[in-house]
Parts: C-alpha cells; structure tokens; sequence
C-alpha cells in the first residue's frame, strides 16, 4: 500500500523529529531553506516558492515510485495550519493512488522553535489552525 503521511503542527512542534522517525521519503517546504554548506536561512519572501518547490518533490517521488511499482511512505512535515494548503498533496495522492494519513504533532515534550518563527507569528498559526474530524 502506498501512503502519503502529512505532518501538521506549529513551529517546535516536533514535526521534522516526528517525520523522520516513520521512514521513507521525507520532504518539507524548511529543506529549500537549508544552502549546500547546510545552513538554515528563511527568506519570507521565497515562501510560496519553498512550498510548490515541496509539492514538485513529493509529485516527483510519487511518479518515481509508480513508474517502479514501489510503495514507499512519502512524508510531508510543514505546519499545514489551514485546509487548502493540503489540497495538493491530496490530489497528488488522489492521481496516483496513494492512502492519506494526516497527523497533528502536539508540543507536549517542551520542544523548541528551531526556527526561530517569531512569537506573533506562532499564535497566528494557532488561531487559523484547523482540524477536520470527520
């Protein structure tokens, strides 16, 4: 069975710890941040391109694992904070036959903003956080 894991929660969630302890394929939108030397530097500016950047890769692997019959976990960790930033991870899943598992990452071990994501910030992600139970 192919599956397609999305990992949601806010910044020092625990997201990335989380989605690379499932295995397989792991993307997110952070990676396009990081340079060759492997440093993390966030350019606001970029956001929407660091996302369909992230979309393209998991379209990627997804072709790469039909054409080869795999069925490989792809992982996608970013905060997913509101419905329709899922929606084209959902219609990758959808055109190539891939089951969809979506997971809230809860703050409970006290772990911390990498990011550095300012404050203000966090707590707007907070308030627009949505979660569909049904």
């Amino acid at each position: 069975m192919k599956k397609l894991v999305i990992v949601r929660g806010i910044p020092g969630s625990g997201k990335t710890t989380f989605a690379k302890s499932i295995g397989g394929a792991h993307f997110e939108a952070d990676k396009y941040f990081v340079g060759s030397d492997g440093v993390y530097r966030f350019v606001p500016q970029k956001i929407k391109e660091a996302h369909a950047w992230c979309q393209n890769c998991v379209d990627t692997a997804m072709i790469l694992n039909h054409t080869t019959g795999e069925n490989e976990t792809i992982v996608v960790s970013n905060t997913f904070t509101e419905e329709w930033e899922m929606q084209p991870y959902y219609e990758l899943a959808k055109k190539y036959g891939y089951m969809v598992f979506s997971v809230i990452v809860e703050n409970r071990h006290g772990g911390k903003n990498e990011h550095g994501v300012p404050t203000e910030k966090v707590e707007l992600m907070k308030n627009r956080f949505q979660v569909k139970l049904n």
